[in-house]
C-alpha cells in the first residue's frame, strides 16, 4: 500500500536508524566479534583543558556500514528505469535515518579529582536515545519534501519554483501524495477510522478530534464485572467481592 508516500519515507528512515542504533549498542556491549568501541578516539583529548577521551565511545561507523549493506544493496540491485525515482527516494531516506543517528551523537564526561573538583574529565561519545532520534525523524516527516518521480541525474523537487533550494541529506523525501487514511479503501488496504475507539480528552493522535477526522464520535456505556477486594481465609480459600463499574467508551462515527 501507498508506495512512495511520506509515511513510507518515515518507515525507511526509522528502520535504517534503528539498525544502526541496535548494532552499535551491541558493538559497545561486546556482543559482536566484528566490532567494539571506537578505538580511533583513544589517547586523544585536550590536556590543557583538563580532559581526555576514555571509556567506551559508541562506534557508529560499523553500524552505519552494516545498515547500508543490509538495507541498501537490495535496492541497488533493482535495474530498469521504472521505479528509479522510488529507488533513489528509498536509498536517500535510508541514509537520512542513519545521518540522524550520527547528527545526534553527544559527548558524556565523568569527573576525576579530589572531593569532586573535576580537575580532569574522561569523556566518550555516545548515541542519543532512540526516542530522541525518533522525535527528530518525526519532525523531518512533518516537513518532508515531494520530489519528481522522473530521475534526471539527481533528485529534484517536484515544485519547479523550489528546485534551486538544495535537498539536505537529513531531509525525508516522497514521490506520491498520501491517500486519505480516514476513509476505508479495501484496494489499498486502508481500514479507515470508523468505529475506532478514541480518547475524548486527549489532544494527541489517540484523541477523538484527530482520529475521527472531524466526523465526530459516538459514546456508549460499557459495564465491567470483575472480582475485587480478594482476601485469603484460613484455611484455605480466597474470598472476593464482585465489583461492577460503568465506563464511557467513545468510537469514531
Amino acid at each position: 500500500c501507498c508506495a512512495g508516500t511520506k509515511e513510507t519515507a518515515f518507515i525507511s528512515a526509522v528502520a535504517a536508524a534503528g539498525l544502526v542504533h541496535s548494532v552499535t549498542r551491541s558493538c559497545s556491549a561486546g556482543n559482536m566479534t566484528e566490532c567494539s568501541c571506537d578505538v580511533a578516539l583513544r589517547h586523544g583529548g585536550s590536556a590543557s583543558e583538563g580532559w581526555h577521551w576514555g571509556g567506551c565511545s559508541d562506534d557508529i561507523h560499523y553500524g552505519m556500514s552494516f545498515s547500508r549493506k543490509f538495507l541498501d544493496v537490495p535496492f541497488k540491485n533493482i535495474t530498469g528505469e521504472s521505479g528509479s525515482g522510488l529507488v533513489a527516494m528509498n536509498l536517500h531516506n535510508n541514509e537520512a535515518g542513519r545521518q540522524a543517528v550520527a547528527k545526534l551523537m553527544s559527548v558524556d564526561c565523568r569527573c576525576h579529582g579530589v572531593s569532586g573538583s573535576c580537575a580532569v574529565k574522561t569523556c566518550w561519545k555516545t548515541m542519543s536515545s532512540f526516542e530522541k532520534i525518533g522525535r527528530f525523524l518525526k519532525d523531518k516527516y512533518e516537513n518532508s519534501i515531494q520530489i519528481s518521480d522522473r530521475l534526471k541525474k539527481k533528485l529534484r523537487r517536484k515544485e519547479k519554483s523550489q528546485r534551486k533550494i538544495p535537498i539536505g541529506k537529513e531531509d525525508l523525501l516522497y514521490v506520491n501524495k498520501s491517500p486519505n487514511y480516514c476513509v476505508e479503501d479495501q484496494k489499498l488496504g486502508i481500514p479507515g477510522t470508523q468505529g475506532r475507539e478514541c480518547n475524548r480528552t486527549s489532544q494527541g493522535p489517540d484523541g477523538c478530534n484527530l482520529l475521527c477526522c472531524g466526523r465526530g464520535y459516538n459514546t456508549h456505556v460499557v459495564r465491567h464485572v470483575e472480582r475485587c477486594e480478594c482476601k485469603f481465609v484460613w484455611c484455605c480459600y480466597v474470598r472476593c467481592r464482585r465489583c461492577e463499574t460503568m465506563t464511557d467508551v467513545h468510537t469514531c462515527k
